[in-house]
């Protein structure tokens, strides 16, 4: 069967699904790079103020927060979790990265 000549109708459709696929990659990029922003405010404005890059309880609400949403949007609640985790942990270590000195400037 794998080797069976594809119906063009099932070609045609499998490529505008993968083209919507290719869309929504596209904006959870460009969404991923506006929330950066916003965490790396959040960071110059925690490294300024002598504050912890890390915020212990914020994140046990927000993973309540998102876990209850995933479920709501019937995705399952862990890998919500999972990828939460991925985006702190990056977000963390930039903003460690802003309290040493490492870096200084908006976009580094």
């Amino acid at each position: 069967m794998a080797d069976a000549p594809l119906d063009p109708a099932v070609t045609e459709q499998l490529a505008a699904i993968r083209l919507s696929i290719d869309n929504m990659d596209a904006a959870i990029v460009h969404m991923l790079a506006e929330r950066f922003k916003f965490t790396q405010q959040v960071g110059r404005l925690k490294a300024a103020n002598g504050l912890p890059p890390s915020d212990p309880e914020r994140e046990r609400t927000q993973i309540a927060r998102l876990r209850a949403l995933a479920e709501d949007a019937q995705l399952d609640p862990a890998f919500a979790e999972k990828w939460f985790n991925f985006v702190v942990a990056e977000v963390i270590h930039h903003h460690e990265r802003l309290a040493t000195g490492a870096i200084t400037t908006p976009d580094a």
